[in-house]
């Protein structure tokens, strides 16, 4: 199963929720990120319950995607895929 990834403006909102949950002092991570997984729970469906998973979800994060399989590069500046081994142009 692809994990949905966050783009542009969603990723801005996903950023300020995830820093109001460390400004309260509720000990529970899932209440004091309850806004965040709502956010992204609704928007993409996914039923993700770990909130730092939330913040690797942003797809600026990455690369393009490779041209021989799809998947995206790690980063920006990758000159191969870790998936498939193809060499970047």
């Amino acid at each position: 199963m692809e994990v949905p990834m966050l783009e542009g403006e969603e990723s801005i909102i996903a950023s300020k929720l995830y820093s109001e949950g460390f400004k309260t002092l509720e000990k529970d991570r899932q209440k004091r990120f309850k806004k965040l997984l709502d956010f992204y729970n609704d928007l993409t469906g996914f039923g993700e319950t770990e909130p730092n998973a939330i913040i690797h979800h942003f797809a600026d994060m990455y690369g393009p995607d490779c041209e021989s399989c799809g998947k995206p590069y790690r980063t920006h500046k990758a000159s191969f895929c870790a998936a498939c081994g193809n060499k970047r142009k």
